[in-house]
């Protein structure tokens, strides 16, 4: 079955599968579930714990069987653990991951980890057999919208309550970073009495900005006209040491999109900024392509538009 990350807790003081597939791209959550299903495997007599990293080239599927089906001396149960992080098995990998499944049952539970799964490996035959069995838990990011509701909850689970402006502020401050804002609600949770409200003030003496973007969300912005967000974004990208030929490719990607409101600078305007950028990248005009990757930005998403100034071929 497929299962969702809200319903796992209850599943779990329900039953506990044989087989569980945990996919997904935000470290803390898929942690936390991965944490969740040792916990109740653990509570339910599975002691014994073996662990299979598989890396690309890496061969080690007769061993994950091995350990599968040999006898333990300590335990009479044990966890199967393996990690996949590219979720691409291979024609031997998949071969193996049906096999142990089809031996999963009451003495032997498994447990595989994944990245986000592509179209491609969902329709394997494994993958399948995962749902039949156990169950698949897809994790996805938290997206900004609902970051504050994200929020409120972890406080309500560090029994204390949070203003709106509070949330907010934590909310700007560690987007796309789950686990710095765990942390921060933690260090709340420390210093606070249990039941206190968390106010601005405390989320602004605490917290730093550990927000972290990928080019999908700066071109959401463009596209959403968020002018001074787009920027921020880029801010961070550069920061970060984020890859100038890849935020162009976001840009181009929003530029060229139709249509784009009147408010915003003409396409062909934009695909001048566009072409100066990529020079600068090539070293072929002199110039910061991150400077001129920000007025792009800006000016996609209909903020200030700056001059076209001549720039010497370097």
């Amino acid at each position: 079955m497929k299962l969702a990350l809200e319903r796992l807790e209850a599943d779990l003081s329900e039953r506990l599968r044989p087989a569980y597939l945990v996919s997904g791209d935000e470290p803390l959550l898929v942690g936390e579930a991965v944490d969740a299903i040792r916990g109740a495997a653990r509570a339910r007599g599975f002691t014994e714990r073996l662990v299979f990293p598989i890396e690309r080239g890496n061969a080690v599927w007769e061993e994950v069987m091995g350990a599968a089906q040999a006898l333990s001396l300590f335990a009479e149960r044990r966890i199967v653990e393996v990690r996949l992080p590219s979720g691409k098995a291979g024609t031997a990998g998949a071969a193996a991951l049906l096999r142990l499944l089809e031996v999963s049952g009451d003495d032997l539970l498994t447990l595989i980890v994944t990245a986000r799964l592509d179209r491609e490996v969902l329709s394997a035959a494994w993958v399948q057999r995962v749902q039949e069995r156990g169950a698949w838990l897809p994790i996805w990011p938290v997206d900004r919208a609902h970051l504050p509701q994200w929020l409120r909850g972890r406080f309500a689970r560090a029994g204390l309550t949070a203003s709106p402006e509070a949330l907010e502020l934590l909310a700007e401050r560690s987007e796309g970073n789950l686990l710095a804002a765990r942390q921060e609600i933690d260090k709340l949770a420390l210093l606070l009495p249990r039941g206190a409200r968390v106010e601005l003030p405390d989320v602004m003496a605490g917290s730093s900005d550990s927000a972290r973007f990928d080019v999908f969300q700066l071109g959401a912005a463009v596209r959403a006209g968020e002018a001074a967000r787009a920027l921020r974004i880029l801010e961070s990208l550069h920061a970060e040491g984020g890859e100038a030929v890849l935020v162009l490719w976001a840009l181009l990607r929003e530029v060229r999109a139709a249509p784009l409101p009147a408010a915003r600078a003409s396409r062909l305007r934009l695909l001048r900024r566009a072409v100066r950028a990529d020079r600068m990248i090539k070293g072929l005009l002199e110039g910061d392509p991150w400077d001129e990757l920000a007025a792009l930005a800006s000016e996609a998403s209909g903020g200030a538009s700056l001059p076209l100034l001549r720039a010497a071929v370097a």
